[in-house]
């Protein structure tokens, strides 16, 4: 099959969630494709076991130009400085809201403190990092790129994680809401919907579900006969960065193996 190359070359992306995992990924990503990569997060050091070198420190060595900004995304006020950290090399051009929270659980069980750290992470803050990336875009004159990492759980309820999927579900429409609003600007906001990925949010959870994608757990309800990994979802990501998906606005791109369809 053909080979895609994608040239950011004089454009910055900020990625929230960087550090590890899918944010990681995407981050790498957009350095090999020659863009400045602002890393957005909680922590430098990644959480992957099998990574040392900070993201931002990793497209550094491999030639590329990134910056570390330590940002809790469920502080608006961090989120909207990471738009200033941009400024320094002109402006956002693509804003990846990809930090999240995992939060699992019997439905009659959840605190209503597990829901306020969902709404406060998977949505409010990339409510805010949309919202402060599109108005620098405007005050800049630019056109851009909005992607959020959304889930399957945006389409569908799955068992232990009624408060995870509310928000996802409302991620969905807040980039669809986003989508209309800004689309007479330029500016175009898409969202992946990664299914079962080979990463988690916890500390050693990379190791675990690296193991249950190699002991084949992963590949009984998905239809491709693999398990999905973070480089998966950085390839959607470029792609709806890009002007490859010029005309594609208000989308939620599955990136599942087929898993939603079987």
């Amino acid at each position: 099959m053909g080979q895609v190359h994608y040239d950011f070359a004089g454009e910055t992306a900020i990625v929230t969630g960087g550090s590890s995992g899918i944010g990681r990924a995407i981050a790498l990503a957009f350095g090999d494709a020659e863009a400045t990569v602002i890393v957005a997060d909680k922590q430098e050091e990644p959480k992957d076991p099998d990574n040392d070198v900070p993201t931002h420190e990793a497209i550094e060595e491999s030639g590329g130009r990134a910056e570390f900004v330590e940002t809790d995304v469920a502080d608006p006020e961090q989120v909207r400085s990471v738009i200033e950290a941009a400024r320094e090399y002109g402006g956002v051009d693509v804003m990846v809201n990809n930090a999240g929270v995992y939060i699992g659980g019997s439905f009659t069980d959840y605190d209503s403190k597990d829901l306020d750290t969902g709404y406060e992470v998977n949505i409010r803050g990339m409510f805010v990092g949309t919202q402060a990336a599109a108005s620098d875009m405007i005050d800049r004159d630019a056109e851009g790129a909005i992607v959020n990492t959304a889930s399957i759980s945006s389409n569908l309820a799955q068992h232990g994680q009624v408060a995870y999927d509310t928000t996802k579900g409302a991620l969905r429409m807040l980039t669809r809401g986003a989508a209309l609003e800004l689309a007479s600007e330029g500016i175009r906001v898409n969202a992946t919907a990664p299914g079962q990925i080979a990463t988690e949010f916890t500390e050693n959870g990379t190791e675990r579900t690296q193991k249950r994608a190699g002991d084949g757990e992963f590949l009984k309800p998905i239809p491709m006969g693999r398990a999905g990994f973070p480089e998966d979802v950085a390839d959607a990501t470029l792609y709806l960065a890009s002007d490859a998906a010029g005309y594609t606005t208000g989308e939620l791109l599955s990136v599942d193996g087929g898993w939603q369809i079987a």
